[in-house]
């Protein structure tokens, strides 16, 4: 997400690093390249223009002038501003309630049936809560019947009383919550192509019937500055307490997230980065600063790695390196904990400095890893604890029994190899990081 202005906005900060003093020319020059990478990311262009003024005016102020690096100062002063742009602080999802409630509501077409799913999914993994999702939108063709088949994909339960008032199905599902022991409710509602006084009316209805903890509305990114119309109708009528922004990791130019609070005051509390029911994420103001002017997320990195891999494990694995006994094994087990973090190449742009290494457009082929997956597997357990027995007519074996060829057997015992040497060099520490 946010690619093509990451990248011109880190090109437009780089430049002024290099000065040893700033001048209101080369201020100009950077707030204009700024100015035009902002506006070329679809945000509103009131938005631009008050971020610029407010760069402009703190990067001529006395702090910049008097400051030995005065490039860094700039560099933080945009930096701040974007994180005040992107709403400030992370506004945390309320889930104290006995049992919470979450309303979601949007537009047909926006995701909202797949991202109740998705909310659910992380309320249960993160916060350890069980949550009931209730199907309320007894209107669009099939809509019961996919969030069933969500809630079936996940285990979690759904509530559904088939196309009935949703008044009635929505307090009769919070009855069941309470008796079943629920943390937190959340509805899925009806959608229109269009806001209008019945949908509303509808929303409005459910809304007093419970008093949701949460109003979230789902828009869809790729909707551009249209959204802000979207946000500001449904937020006339209902009490938003946040949005949901779906299919950032699109070729959407991103310009809503960095206008929608600012222009509405509504906060972003959850973005999806991928179609898969794990890709949905707090939205931190701050953390996305900083991923958009390319100085990485790595508190997002270590938190997506405590969620997927097993600390015990990882403990075992390692002390299997320092001593050089690691094995394909412990190969595959290492591989299928790399899986639960989500695609490759979301990890790595989360490394500060990304861009420049050239790891912002690294595209790995999950094939590649299934392949390697193919091949240990096709091996017998005494091969992979020991790969040296892995002769001619064993490699033969293995690649038949997993469909590739014996040369894709040689390259990935030889890169095994390679990988087992250096790790031993590393433990002895006779090799030094490149850089």
């Amino acid at each position: 997400m946010f690619e093509s202005l990451g990248d011109r906005l880190q090109a437009a900060v780089s430049k002024i690093r290099g000065y040893g003093k700033i001048t209101e020319d080369n201020i100009s020059e950077m707030t204009r390249e700024i100015r035009l990478a902002l506006l070329e990311a679809d945000v509103n262009y009131k938005v631009v223009k008050e971020f610029i003024n407010n760069v402009k005016e703190k990067a001529l102020g006395e702090e910049v002038q008097r400051s030995l690096r005065p490039g860094d100062v700039f560099v933080k002063i945009v930096k701040d501003e974007l994180t005040d742009l992107l709403g400030g602080q992370k506004e945390d999802l309320n889930i104290k309630g006995n049992p919470a409630t979450l309303m979601l509501v949007g537009l047909q077409g926006s995701g909202k049936t797949t991202t109740i799913g998705k909310i659910a999914n992380l309320l249960r993994k993160k916060h350890k809560k069980k949550p009931l999702l209730v199907a309320g939108d007894v209107y669009r063709p099939a809509a019961i019947e996919q969030l069933k088949q969500i809630g079936g994909q996940l285990g979690i339960e759904v509530y559904e009383e088939g196309k009935k008032d949703p008044v009635e199905i929505v307090n009769n599902a919070m009855k069941y919550a309470k008796e079943n022991g629920y943390d937190y409710v959340l509805i899925d509602t009806a959608g229109r192509l269009h806001i209008d006084d019945n949908l509303m009316q509808e929303l409005d209805n459910i809304k007093n019937s419970i008093n949701p903890d949460e109003i979230l509305l789902v828009i869809d990114s790729m909707m551009g500055q249209d959204a802000i119309n979207v946000i500001e109708g449904f937020n006339n009528a209902l009490p938003l307490t946040g949005v949901v922004l779906t299919k950032l990791d699109g070729d959407t130019k991103g310009g809503v997230a960095l206008s929608v609070r600012h222009l509405t005051n509504v906060p972003i509390k959850f973005v999806g980065v991928s179609e898969k029911m794990d890709g949905l994420d707090y939205f931190d103001p701050e953390r996305m600063a900083g991923r958009i002017l390319g100085m990485g997320d790595i508190i997002s990195l270590v938190e997506k790695a405590q969620e997927a891999i097993d600390e015990k494990e990882a403990e075992k694995t390692a002390k299997k390196m320092q001593s050089g006994k690691f094995d394909l094994e412990d190969f595959l087990s290492q591989m299928k904990q790399i899986k639960k973090l989500g695609p490759l190449e979301n990890l790595l742009k989360l490394i500060p400095g990304a861009s420049k290494l050239g790891l912002n457009n690294v595209k790995i082929d999950p094939k590649q890893m299934a392949h390697i997956e193919a091949i240990i597997l096709s091996m017998t357990p005494k091969e992979r604890r020991n790969p040296d027995i892995i002769k001619a007519s064993r490699k033969t074996r293995i690649a038949k029994g997993c469909g590739l060829s014996v040369q894709e057997v040689n390259k990935l015992l030889t890169q095994f190899e390679q990988m087992k040497k250096m790790m031993k060099q590393f433990s002895k520490g006779n090799m030094k990081m490149p850089f």
